[in-house]
């Protein structure tokens, strides 16, 4: 069974106690926020390795090392084979800075996405612009809604229920 397969089924096991997986994921969060820490000290440096050879730079076992790249795999400029991963499998961490920002804002990971190593990477204006930019891209605008009596969108100069709105 690939890694990946197996730490989902962990950490999103339906049948396990909900006091086990709370202590497990409140030990990943503190683990994942450790390994970000040390990536974020020099973030134009791609960390290679097998999955077993970081998990031990990191100090951390397997699984959470396979949660961590299952995390980390939508912000990396090189995309990681983490369906099939095993433990001898090559690896990298290089990450895109705007986006890694921008996808811990999109997981409400505040506990990454304010770590002070950001400080270093951007300044405050960049975080706020990047972290607007991320919570806009996910609202959706209606548009005004059109009254039978309001003039035609489309710019025929028509009322609406006699031109667009007709048919709807």
């Amino acid at each position: 069974m690939a890694l990946l397969e197996q730490w989902r089924d962990m950490a999103y096991s339906e049948k396990a106690n909900k006091g086990d997986l709370q202590r497990l994921w409140s030990a990943y969060f503190q683990q994942e926020r450790d390994i970000y820490a040390e990536l974020l000290k020099n973030p134009d440096e791609v960390v290679t390795g097998t999955v077993k050879e970081l998990a031990e730079k990191y100090s951390v076992d397997i699984m959470t090392m396979t949660g961590f790249l299952d995390g980390i795999n939508d912000s990396l400029k090189e995309a990681n084979p983490i369906e099939e991963m095993e433990e001898d499998t090559q690896v990298n961490l290089g990450f895109d800075k705007e986006l890694l920002y921008k996808n811990m804002v999109a997981a409400e990971a505040d506990w990454l996405y304010n770590l002070p190593e950001w400080d270093a990477i951007f300044d405050a204006d960049t975080k706020k612009a990047l972290y607007k930019e991320q919570k806009s891209s996910t609202t959706v605008v209606k548009g005004d809604k059109v009254y039978p009596n309001d003039p035609c969108p489309c710019g025929s100069g028509k009322k609406y229920k006699k031109c667009c709105g007709k048919n709807a």
